[in-house]
């Protein structure tokens, strides 16, 4: 709990320190308070001691044999360098990356302890299955056995849809590759991650506007900001070391920081500007900015020109968000927004920060895309020091989203259509018609059979819904039956009882984790449950993508302990089970019959990763990047001489071509000012040439050094045939294209990689050059529009602002309309928002097992404005239930705060262990239970998934609060 301190002491509560039971320290929690700086918000630990973070010196390193060894933080996207020092393989130290051109030195409270991580002693040791009621430890042998058989039953009976395979942001890319792949050899799209629950409004939003949907500048690139405008995000707590870059620009260059959150946050007490709106209204307060902007011609016209295609329908509809309108909808006056609206106009360019803050609700893709059409009015796109710079969540949720672990798409966003399969077929040598072999197929609605093969799966989102709809209700013949959870926190998904109704229904459960996770006890199953150790990412190698598109190297640090195993072990020894091990890794060199060798897999996404660029980063080039950190600019990220001299750090995708033909990597998405050859690059054409008659293509801006000096579509061998650019390919590259479909290989299926040289060579982007669309017609909403919660206390707003009618998407049924027309808000008339907390992370199950975190927050808590607490009785520190429209309940301690406006309840949501009131420490393993246990804020969340992803709504439902 966030509590204001006197002489470094809580005022309340008064508790008896977790240290001291967990045996003999030499650090007391001040000096790692004072070590790791969390005195003033756990920005930069730079000295913190007790095998946390320690200064090296000359006279010790002399004096041992300590090697060190690089890693990467595995906690949020920054991409922090960690350097441990191993000792007769023990980790018994670590330092912050001082070369890292992210980190400069310093870590965040989770990034200083991260060495508990690895030796905590509460993590699961070796494997486990519940039996009678009692877990019991099995061998690995025994677990894969039973655990293969009884998913072989269950495919046989109900089919390959009925097992879900859930990934997880904790994997390396190779991982995340190897699982997505391995899902496609079972024969099920059912496989997802969290991305679906964090950012997935984002890909979609962002990809279908410009391109690609992911962060386009830097975090470096931020010094570079005139002005920072950050909405639904807290970056001070949830990514603390990126503030570093925030704070560098504000006060480098005088930027100005406009903060928009509902909740006054850490972040915004930095702001030049905090704005407080009522949450859920997102696209009506950027309309009201906008509208002051159009009223007043602030906005680029020559960029809009060029460069953008629909601002006109967008001016249409930001001209009925008056001041007025935009008051009474969002709570913000008209004077404030014309102040940011000034403010945003005069110090260009700027940038657009967010988070999940932003893309978890119901029209998650329309706040998404709003932010996107507020910096194209503002021509803050493609330019140093602008872009959206969107701050993904843990530490490779881009990499395995890129990687495709997700239920509606291959890797590289390649989709799930005849010709995505055919490519990945060719890339993995595969035979098309086995893969085919393994998926169902049900009947369409005219009786013919619908291979299942091309059909989005099941979101994790809603996974408790494949296991508890009626099947007549699903496009799959039979329900889920067995859930694999690979690296994932339940309690960071909405609707807990039913969740835990579901858990109790599956035949099987498979919790393959280094933490038990909720997910071993929030049931009251008695059998059928298997815990599987996996080890953690420092005790494996590969490489990580953070937020930014950079890639980085991590190396092993120690081997893995206890029975752990490296997940692509585990994925091995079931891939061998099932009886296609030889399949699945053919192109792949195995170190051993169970162990693939990382570094082959990383060249086999290499090899068909061409979509997003993902083939020019080899092992052998990131791997120089991490060890001559020191020669990369830590504004630019390029690097000043040395071995990579030219290139940008970590290669940030598109990486162009192979690794032989050195693109540098692309630091800044779509940026004009640059050779395409040295990272420039333009808008994608992804959509079409015209639309209604307008051209869609840029209008007469190109590249520096580009042959095509206006707009052009997307790259084929027919294209550069036209061209007379054919005759640039080599032998072996003309006869590669020809082998894929001749004339008609694109740039993405060209596995040789000749299609994106040329275009390179004669200055061009392979992908085209078109206009960013401000309106995206092939979703529901094409200009984005606000609509209304599903539980809104505003009933006087439902009318004008309606949600979705009801639909049908990804397999599923899903509720809009028939929600919303019920009035809940007498009843649960306060509007309850959830966030993130500094000391922990995701589900908190590895942050609350570790002693130094666990020790800075121990209770679970609601933060209730004091006018809201008065006038229901509660006091500070008091128990209370929190209680939500659906009948999911909490007991957490209340926090009476002004962070929250009147109306307004904030849960964070790293907790777990308590159950609507019940401590379930108990039925942990013996010694796996986490430190700190509290009621998950998502047992009280409610329905609501985004029209387009369906991301889950988190941030703007309703509750009731009440003294427990």
């Amino acid at each position: 709990m966030l509590r204001k301190k006197t002489n470094g002491v809580a005022r309340r509560p008064q508790r008896n320190s977790i240290l001291s039971q967990v045996g003999d320290s030499h650090v007391d929690r001040r000096a790692f308070l004072r070590g790791s700086g969390l005195a003033i918000g756990g920005l930069a630990a730079i000295s913190a001691t007790g095998g946390t973070v320690t200064q090296a010196s000359a006279q010790t390193a002399a004096g041992s044999a300590v090697e060190t060894v690089k890693s990467v933080c595995t906690h949020c996207s920054v991409g922090c360098t960690v350097v441990a020092e191993v000792k007769n393989g023990v980790w018994i130290g670590q330092e912050p990356g001082w070369d890292s051109p992210f980190n400069l030195g310093a870590h965040c409270a989770k990034g200083a302890s991260v060495r508990e991580h690895a030796h905590g002693e509460r993590r699961l040791k070796y494997p486990m299955k519940k039996e009678g009621g009692e877990w019991k430890q099995i061998s690995w042998e025994q677990a894969i056995d039973e655990i293969g058989d009884g998913m072989m039953k269950i495919r046989a009976e109900s089919g390959p849809d009925s097992v879900y395979w859930l990934g997880s942001a904790k994997h390396n890319n190779e991982q995340a590759y190897l699982f997505r792949k391995f899902a496609a050899y079972w024969g099920t799209n059912n496989v997802d991650h969290q991305a679906r629950i964090c950012h997935s409004t984002t890909v979609a939003g962002v990809a279908n506007t410009w391109g690609y949907g992911a962060m386009t500048n830097s975090y470096n690139d931020i010094h570079n900001s005139k002005a920072i405008f950050i909405i639904g995000g807290n970056p001070a707590e949830a990514h603390p070391v990126s503030l570093l870059h925030v704070l560098k620009a504000k006060e480098q260059n005088n930027a100005p920081l406009i903060v928009c959150d509902p909740r006054f946050t850490r972040t915004a007490a930095h702001a030049d500007e905090y704005v407080r709106f009522r949450p859920g209204t997102d696209v009506a307060l950027i309309w009201g900015i906008l509208w002051h902007i159009f009223e007043n011609g602030w906005e680029d016209k020559e960029f809009i020109r060029t460069r953008v295609w629909g601002m006109d329908q967008i001016k249409a509809e930001v001209a009925n968000w008056t001041p007025e309108e935009t008051e009474r909808v969002t709570g913000v006056p008209g004077s404030q927004l014309k102040r940011v609206a000034r403010t945003m106009a005069n110090n260009r360019p700027g940038t657009v920060i967010w988070c999940m803050g932003g893309t978890q609700h119901t029209n998650g893709n329309n706040n998404t895309r709003a932010y996107c059409v507020l910096q194209l009015a503002l021509g803050n796109m493609g330019t140093s020091g602008g872009g959206t710079n969107i701050f993904r969540g843990h530490d490779n949720v881009q990499g395995a989203t890129d990687l495709g672990v997700l239920s509606h798409t291959l890797p590289g966003y390649y989709g799930l259509t005849a010709g995505a399969w055919a490519h990945w077929a060719r890339v993995w040598g595969e035979d098309l018609d086995w893969l085919k072999g393994q998926f169902a197929s049900i009947k369409d609605k005219d009786g013919k059979d619908k291979p299942l093969m091309n059909e989005s799966g099941i979101p994790v989102s809603r996974w408790i819904d494949g296991v508890l709809e009626d099947p007549a209700n699903m496009d799959q013949d039979n329900n889920v039956r067995a859930m694999v959870l690979w690296g994932h926190a339940p309690n960071s998904q909405t609707r807990g009882p039913e969740m835990k109704t579901a858990m109790e229904k599956l035949d099987m459960l498979v919790v393959i984790d280094p933490y038990p996770t909720v997910s071993a006890v929030m049931h009251d199953r008695t059998d059928g449950v298997y815990l599987l150790p996996a080890c953690t990412q420092f005790e494996t190698r590969g490489s990580v993508t953070a937020s930014n598109r950079s890639l980085q190297w991590r190396d092993k640090v120690v081997d893995p302990l206890f029975e752990s195993l490296p997940d692509e072990v585990i994925m091995a020894k079931f891939a061998n089970k099932f009886g296609w091990a030889d399949r699945l890794f053919r192109n792949i060199e195995m170190d051993d019959p169970e162990t693939p060798n990382v570094e082959s897999i990383t060249r086999e996404f290499n090899a068909g990763l061409w979509t997003i660029g993902y083939t020019g980063q080899s092992p052998e080039r990131i791997k120089s990047h991490m060890a001559n950190q020191h020669t990369f600019d830590r504004t630019t990220l390029q690097a000043i001489g040395g071995p990579n001299d030219g290139e940008y750090y970590g290669l940030p995708w598109p990486c162009w071509g192979t690794a032989e033909m050195g693109h540098p990597g692309t630091p800044n998405l779509y940026d004009m000012s640059k050779p395409v050859a040295e990272g420039g690059l333009c808008f994608r054409a992804r959509f079409g040439v015209e639309r209604d008659g307008d051209n869609l293509l840029a209008e007469g801006v190109s590249n520096p050094g580009a042959e095509i000096q206006d707009g052009y579509p997307e790259f084929t061998m027919q294209m550069l045939m036209d061209l007379g650019w054919d005759g640039d390919l080599t032998a072996e590259e003309r006869a590669a294209i020809d082998a894929v479909a001749g004339p008609k290989t694109n740039w993405k299926t060209d596995l040789s990689g000749g299609i994106q040289r040329v275009a390179i060579k004669h200055g061009c982007a392979p992908f085209g050059n078109a206009k960013a669309r401000a309106v995206v017609w092939t979703f529901p909403d094409p200009i984005p529009l606000h609509r209304e919660p599903l539980y809104t206390n505003r009933r006087d707003l439902v009318a004008d602002y309606p949600t979705y009618e009801d639909r049908h998407a990804y397999r599923l049924p899903t509720l809009y309309a028939s929600i919303q027309k019920n009035d809940f808000s007498k009843d649960y008339p306060i509007i309850l928002t959830s966030g993130r907390l500094v000391e922990y992370e995701g589900g908190g199950d590895e942050t609350r097992s570790n002693p130094w975190l666990a020790e800075l927050q121990q209770d679970m808590f609601v933060e209730i404005n004091p006018r809201d607490a008065n006038n229901l009785g509660i006091r500070d520190g008091q128990q209370v239930w929190v209680e939500g429209p659906e009948g999911g309940k909490v007991k957490v301690m209340a926090m009476l705060t002004e962070r929250v406006g009147a109306g307004v309840a904030f849960m964070p949501f790293h907790f777990g262990g308590h159950f609507q009131g019940a401590d379930l420490r108990e039925k942990y393993p013996k010694g796996a239970d986490p430190y700190v246990l509290g009621e998950a804020s998502n047992t009280a969340q409610t329905y609501g998934y985004d029209s387009v992803t369906q991301m889950q709504e988190t941030k703007a439902t309703l509750c009731k609060i009440s003294a427990a």
